[in-house]
């Protein structure tokens, strides 16, 4: 698979967005770099609909890991836990708009994941998500 790259500038930043070169077992993936943050975003397809579906089963997840502004989390806990309130309202941003650009009657599951590899305090995140996906 060759690999595409784009650039282009959002507002007073450089984006780059890469395909083909990761995540290759997805149906989709891009990394989004924008600033020092990167983000990549993988989407997965279902090969075909579960049979009597008459509705869309997109799932949207927005993940930001701790290392990626690199913090490990201390105390009792060093795992990371379940996601916030923040990643779920980003995961609804991201969905939204998504919905429409499906075609009438496309059944099939369909599942995005936006994971932050690293983390610019200027750029928040949900930006080149959103670009991602």
């Amino acid at each position: 698979m060759a690999v595409f790259t784009e650039h282009f500038e959002y507002g007073r930043h450089s984006v780059t967005l890469t395909t083909g070169e990761i995540a290759r077992q997805a149906s989709g993936a891009v990394m989004v770099e924008m600033g020092d943050t990167v983000v990549l975003v993988t989407a997965v397809v279902a090969a075909t609909p579960e049979p009597g579906q008459d509705f869309l089963p997109l799932t949207v997840e927005y993940q930001e890991k701790f290392y990626a502004a690199g913090r490990i989390p201390g105390g009792f806990f060093k795992r990371e836990g379940r996601s916030t309130e923040s990643e779920t309202l980003i995961a609804r941003l991201i969905d939204r708009p998504l919905r429409p650009l499906f075609p009438e009657g496309f059944y099939n599951e369909v599942q995005v994941i936006a994971q932050v590899l690293s983390l610019d305090p200027e750029v928040d995140g949900e930006i080149p998500a959103l670009l991602g996906a």
